[in-house]
């Protein structure tokens, strides 16, 4: 028996790995992760204050990149990651002033939202012209966003992200949902432009009904947004009117300016006071109407003799009807009220805020969140009530539509003033609470957005800023700063034409919701008829 030789050297048996092997595999399997999460932060940089808003298609690019042909695990858990990267900086404002668990609860849940998008985005990324139905899913989850949980939270739509973008235009066509999937399918297919032309150089081939379906992908919301500018005017069509947007300030920022209530209605009637020597003085034009801001009372006029009567000082002073942002209680019910405050007349009309902020206004499982934590609870004693009506105020014969802050963000509820008769929206916020975050900005381009959606003039009373007059093709013409006591004064368009996307309302939403269920059923179908056939 013939022995075999062996060496003595490890080496000749085993052929070792080569340097730094595993920590390539390891840089390669967290490379999806990483990039799905940069991806996300790319999404939030391109959103306001910035002017970026063009990083939100190579956002999108990456994203598509993640995702295509993954299993619905690793879609989901990339999708998770890129909602985090995108909403845990966007929505930092939310932990200003009450500690960061209630921010980083509300992303943790609003990120789902996003990682169920990109198990239906993976879904359909290997259908013939996929940018389609993945910018349709991603839309769907926008929708599912803006009505649940506790009545919804839109915030972070695409769609406000592009108020300085050329997609702009598209607003007027059918509102978030278009602009905001225009923007989507843009970015899908140019990284699907990229991923054919990389394929095309390694097999020396040309799809060519693929490569047509990426190109059109870009082409055709950019031909579009360039159409759409037709649809995009500041023209006036029932004439014009002088108004007057006030900015008292706050004697300080934070939750406890609320107990500051007189001192922050003083303010706003100094400011006033102010302007009416100016007007009187000839240094500023006459305004037709006053416009203050949301809870610049929050001394309830109906109840306080005192409020009331410096109030009507204000509105004797300047001689036109103010509208006046109060917290009242009646019949038992608290209620965020817009009140028509005329000089001779006193209040004559009001408009009770309908879409109230979650755990803001009002606290969704009191009880469980008291457990948590009962400091939460005692910064919502009362819970607010909800208005039932569209607030528009007939102000000495012009239409001025209400959306009350947070409902800015909500597409109904700013629709339904002009469906009701708006020939202008005027978006009373109270920002003070969030100090000089990014959240005022964000806020204020969701009201450029809805200026361009409906074509109408937009005023945003603020009581700290950033209060601005917003012309209907999303221009700001003025604005204030932060934290400092500010006028307004600016004629502006009236306008009664509507818009398609006025008209439209919830349609294009809808139709993109049933695209995005057509995809994902072609998928599911494609899927069980491949699977039956490996079987076989």
């Amino acid at each position: 028996m013939t022995a075999t030789a062996t060496s003595a050297d490890p080496s000749d048996q085993l052929t070792p790995p080569a340097p730094g092997s595993r920590g390539t595999r390891l840089l390669l399997r967290l490379a999806p992760a990483a990039a799905a999460a940069l991806s996300g932060v790319l999404l939030y940089v391109s959103f306001p204050p910035r002017t970026l808003w063009w990083l939100a298609l190579p956002a999108f690019a990456g994203f598509g990149w993640v995702l295509r042909g993954r299993t619905w695990k690793a879609a989901f858990g990339l999708g998770y990651l890129f909602g985090l990267g995108f909403l845990l900086p966007l929505l930092v404002w939310t932990g200003v002033e009450v500690g960061p668990g209630p921010w980083l609860a509300l992303v943790a849940i609003e990120a789902i939202f996003v990682a169920l998008v990109g198990v239906g985005v993976a879904a359909v990324s290997r259908l013939p012209a996929w940018p389609v139905w993945a910018a349709a899913v991603w839309i769907a989850g926008e929708a599912a966003r803006a009505r649940v949980p506790f009545s919804g939270f839109p915030w972070g739509k695409i769609a406000f992200g592009q108020a300085d973008g050329v997609f702009l235009p598209l607003a007027a066509v059918g509102g978030t949902p278009v602009l905001g999937f225009a923007v989507v399918l843009c970015g899908f297919g140019l990284y699907e432009v990229v991923r054919l032309s990389v394929e095309g150089r390694r097999t020396r081939e040309i799809r060519r009904g693929a490569a047509a379906a990426a190109l059109l992908s870009v082409a055709v919301p950019v031909v579009g947004a360039v159409v759409a500018r037709t649809l995009v005017s500041d023209r006036a069509e029932n004439g014009s009117v002088t108004v007057a947007v006030i900015q008292g300030n706050v004697p300080r920022a934070g939750l406890d300016f609320a107990s500051q209530r007189q001192a922050v209605l003083d303010y706003h009637v100094k400011e006033t006071l102010k302007l009416a020597a100016d007007v009187k003085a000839g240094k500023a034009a006459k305004p037709d109407f006053v416009l203050w801001p949301e809870n610049s009372s929050d001394v309830d006029p109906f109840a306080d003799a005192d409020a009331a009567a410096v109030i009507d000082r204000a509105a004797t002073a300047m001689g036109v009807p103010i509208s006046v942002g109060g917290v009242v209680e009646r019949g038992g019910k608290l209620l965020n009220e817009q009140i028509l405050w005329d000089p001779v007349k006193g209040p004559t009309a009001t408009y009770d805020k309908r879409q109230i902020q979650p755990f803001g206004e009002y606290l969704p499982l009191r009880g469980l969140v008291g457990a948590i934590n009962k400091d939460w609870t005692s910064m919502v004693r009362q819970d607010f009530s909800r208005g039932t009506r569209p607030g528009v105020f007939d102000i000495d014969g012009t239409r001025v539509g209400l959306a009350t802050c947070y409902e800015a963000a909500f597409d109904w509820d700013v629709r339904d003033t002009v469906t009701h008769g708006a020939e202008m929206i005027s978006v009373p916020s109270n920002n003070a609470t969030f100090d000089r975050s990014e959240m005022t900005y964000q806020q204020l381009a969701m009201s450029r957005i809805r200026a361009v959606e409906h074509s109408r003039t937009v005023t945003v009373p603020v009581t700290s800023g950033v209060s601005a007059v917003i012309l209907p093709d999303g221009r700001i013409t003025q604005k204030t700063g932060m934290f400092v006591p500010a006028y307004l004064v600016q004629k502006v368009p009236l306008r009664t034409s509507e818009t398609p996307a006025t008209k439209l309302g919830i349609l294009p939403e809808i139709a993109l919701v049933l695209v995005a269920a057509g995809g994902l059923g072609w998928a599911v179908g494609a899927g069980l008829r491949s699977r039956r056939a490996g079987d076989a």
